[in-house]
């Protein structure tokens, strides 16, 4: 009798231990993907539905890492920073002989809001080729402007040249999921990372750094 008491203690225990931990196993997260080229995708970054965390969406194309807008436009990753929780995209392409960026049709850079992904506070922008309407705002327009240099120092801003240009630093009073282009606005732009006034132009960082919030299991 003992021993039977014993064995109905052992089973049932076992069974408070496997029925306790399923819901704990279930919610468990999927693991890291697999490198796309040579590039490796830290959890909880996603390029499959089978691992990663699928919130975190971004395309591994012929071995390219990219970054899916709102708007449907494809921007090639950088750098991946996942201590930081953070990534750099490449700057949309200035189109040859024109002012105007590659995702100008799209209304330049636009994030969706309902994912966990944001414009960090660590980037400049040079807005390029804008109307008067912009001197209303609190942006540097000024001779001094570093957008002066961009035009005149990099191939890919002479078409800019001449036209109205401004920067400024995407701090946390703004929209964190936009970098805004339009027709009868501002039509062409890039952007710095980690950007200091007196670095060399020699050193700028081209990149738009974005950051993401953790998961929250």
């Amino acid at each position: 009798m003992y021993h039977w008491n014993s064995l109905k203690m052992v089973i049932l225990l076992l069974f408070l231990l496997i029925t306790g931990l399923g819901p704990v196993i279930n919610a468990s997260p999927l693991s890291a993907c697999s490198n796309c080229g040579d590039f490796a995708v830290p959890y909880p970054l996603s390029t499959s539905d089978n691992c990663g965390d699928k919130s975190y969406k971004i395309y591994c194309n012929n071995d390219s890492l990219e970054f899916l807008s709102a708007t449907g436009t494809y921007y090639k990753i950088l750098k991946i920073d996942p201590n930081a929780n953070k990534l750099i995209l490449k700057p949309p392409i200035i189109l040859k002989d024109t002012c105007y960026s590659s995702d100008l049709i799209d209304g330049g850079l636009v994030l969706d809001e309902n994912l966990p992904f944001n414009i960090s506070t660590f980037n400049t922008v040079m807005l390029l080729n804008c109307s008067e309407d912009i001197l209303r705002s609190p942006l540097n327009c000024s001779s001094n402007s570093i957008c002066r240099q961009f035009e005149e120092k990099v191939e890919e801003g002479n078409g800019c040249m001449n036209t109205l240009c401004c920067h400024y630093l995407k701090d946390s009073a703004m929209n964190s999921h936009k970098i805004r282009l339009r027709f009868g606005s501002c039509t062409a732009y890039t952007c710095l990372v980690d950007f200091k006034a007196d670095d060399p132009f020699e050193t700028w960082n081209y990149g738009i750094e974005l950051q993401w919030i953790p998961p929250k299991y």
